[in-house]
């Protein structure tokens, strides 16, 4: 799994004043790392990006997420729902967990993710999520 982070600073603002979301390329290449960083509790799907930037609750992110075996990369406009901090216990990776939008997009890429995952959603091996 590799985070890319490309944004020159959060702290930039938009035309209507609010920070711009930072950019996150997110490349899971194998169906175990998928399951690590899949956050099936959220309603709506999320996922688990490791990464040693600074953010807080509810910041706009937005990530292109790449699957195993497959080229598309999906673009998800999502929120910061938890902070892993540094030093975590139990040697948890630093990074966000972000929730994804409730639409027709996000929709979709949750139940790909779900199918590629199969039983393994049941599974009870740890994860980087909750």
């Amino acid at each position: 799994m590799t985070d890319q982070s490309r944004s020159p600073s959060d702290k930039h603002a938009t035309r209507a004043g609010a920070p711009r979301p930072s950019v996150i390329q997110l490349a899971i290449k194998e169906k175990s790392a998928l399951y690590a960083a899949y956050i099936p509790i959220f309603g709506t799907g999320g996922m688990f990006i490791p990464t040693q930037r600074d953010y807080r609750l509810g910041d706009a992110i937005y990530v292109l997420i790449s699957l195993p075996d497959d080229t598309q990369r999906y673009p998800v406009a999502g929120k910061v729902a938890w902070v892993t901090p540094p030093k975590a216990s139990q040697n948890r990776t630093q990074g966000v967990g972000v929730v994804f939008p409730d639409d027709e997009k996000t929709r979709a890429l949750k139940l790909k993710i779900e199918e590629i995952l199969g039983v393994h959603l049941s599974s009870d091996r740890s994860t980087q999520t909750i």
